[in-house]
């Protein structure tokens, strides 16, 4: 398929999220843009909050590990499934009974303001950083295979793609996100399924005998028992339960969506479908992996990681699939940055800058400066991906998992500690803390091999992060004299 056919494509698909976003951003206005106005419906949400989990990442790089690591990310998919149902039944009441529109409010309540704009401040710079990544990995694969042979700049690239993305969500927001979410979703598992079953065919086996394949050549290996690897089982499920816990149930983008489905029974509903066709297909997505290591050295294929998906696609496959391989991708793209956009603009307005809580100004005073936020929190993606096109780090995921290992760690400590203690702390000394664990976690990290010997941390840094958090505030808290943030624990 030429650049030219699939640049056209690209537009057909942007032309098509358009179409929703006109149509479901109507008469939109402030509680459309931050919760949807409570009206969306759970099983659309649970469908389309699958996109926006995996984005591009997933779709190129988990398939280009199954080489090197087998179907070892099985064990951080464990401690999804567990993280998943404590989401279900431990935060998401919670933030129904207190009637969130952001969630960090819950630390305000509990903690007090230095907690409120603590945790605020490192959802921004947590989504900033992981969204922006995902957002380069996907901008780059189609700046390779489409847009460089067409003469287009990166950097115009991403100017471009951009743009589309602050079109569709500026006015609808939330609202809209839920349905095109939807429909980047199914245009994801369209291309997964349509690749897998191409490789199936392409080398005449079934299902099963591929199976087998696969364990003969060493790829279905997936528990990991030496202690001192990062990869070890344990670390791994522990890691996986604290990744979703942090980076779902304490991260505005993916819970704005959950709180905008009016009850709360149907909101758990929504996490609990959104578990199992997640499982599924992150398992789909790993014995997609398997397959393109089998396949690509009968075709004399040598690229592996990030590289090896992408390299069949554009090498061997026929036009429809290229096509159907460029409508996953795509649908990949626009959810790494359109719910980031939105959940950062919402944080930003009404943690940061309070609109919603100022007397002073009119609804059209907080649409505009919604709309100055969304516009600046454009142009800040725009410089990270620029950014990220310079490191040119050859394995996105432990780029990604690294950087919110460390930003997520406070959030995971301010939470855990409102929710675990009955403790009052001192206001003015939380941002430091909140500050000192990711640094302590740095020096940690750097230090392993003098500190632990042979002993080797991987993504369970979240969890050390979140445990010095925890513990600081320990530090400086005491026993609650008053009720004036109390908010009943666990």
């Amino acid at each position: 398929m030429s650049a030219v056919s699939l640049f056209c494509l690209v537009f057909a698909y942007f032309a098509l999220l358009l179409a929703v976003a006109w149509r479901t951003s109507r008469h939109a206005n402030n509680a459309s843009f931050f919760i949807g106005n409570k009206r969306s419906n759970w099983m659309v949400v649970a469908f389309g909050m699958v996109g926006t989990t995996l984005s591009g990442v997933t779709f190129i790089s988990v398939p280009g590990a199954v080489g090197a690591g087998g179907f070892g990310y099985l064990q951080v998919i464990l401690g999804y499934v567990l993280g998943y149902i404590a989401v279900a039944l431990i935060l998401l009441p919670l933030y129904y009974r207190l009637k969130l529109t952001s969630i960090y409010h819950y630390l305000d309540v509990r903690l007090g303001g230095g907690a409120y704009r603590s945790g605020a401040a490192f959802f921004i710079l947590s989504r900033l950083l992981s969204a922006s990544a995902r957002l380069y990995l996907v901008v780059n694969i189609l700046q390779i295979t489409i847009l460089e042979s067409l003469g287009v700049p990166f950097w115009l690239t991403t100017i471009v793609i951009l743009a589309m993305i602050l079109l569709y969500t500026f006015e609808g927001g939330v609202k809209t996100i839920v349905w095109t979410d939807t429909l980047q979703t199914a245009g994801m598992v369209i291309g997964l399924l349509a690749c897998t079953g191409w490789l199936l065919h392409e080398m005449n086996i079934g299902p099963l005998e591929s199976l087998a394949r696969l364990h003969d050549a060493g790829l279905t290996r997936w528990i990991t028992s030496d202690i001192d690897s990062p990869a070890n089982f344990w670390k791994q499920v522990l890691a996986g339960f604290f990744i979703v816990l942090a980076m779902t149930g304490m991260d505005q983008e993916t819970m704005q969506k959950n709180i905008s489905i009016e009850t709360l029974r149907d909101s758990q509903k929504n996490m609990l479908v959104l578990t199992v066709i997640l499982t599924a297909v992150l398992v789909l997505f790993m014995f997609l992996g398997g397959l393109l290591s089998l396949y690509a050295p009968t075709v004399g294929i040598t690229a592996a990681g990030d590289k090896l998906f992408p390299a069949v696609v554009m090498g061997h496959m026929p036009a429809a699939l290229q096509l159907l391989f460029f409508i996953g991708l795509v649908s990949a793209l626009f959810p790494s940055a359109d719910g980031a956009m939105t959940a950062l603009t919402s944080t930003f307005s009404l943690d940061i800058l309070g609109i919603e809580r100022r007397s002073d100004l009119v609804e059209a005073d907080r649409v505009r400066i919604r709309h100055r936020v969304h516009l600046g929190f454009c142009a800040l993606f725009l410089l990270l991906v620029l950014l990220f096109k310079w490191i040119d780090n050859a394995s996105m995921v432990g780029l990604v998992l690294k950087l919110t290992g460390y930003t997520y760690g406070p959030l995971l400590g301010l939470f855990a500690f409102g929710l675990l203690t009955q403790r009052a702390v001192r206001d003015r000394w939380v941002p430091w803390v909140a500050l000192a664990g990711p640094a302590l976690c740095y020096a940690v990290d750097i230090n392993q091999a003098l500190l632990f010997e042979h002993y080797r941390l991987g993504l369970e840094l979240l969890v050390l992060n979140g445990l010095l958090v925890f513990i600081g505030l320990l530090l400086i808290s005491t026993p609650r004299q008053a009720p004036a943030h109390a908010v009943s624990s666990l």
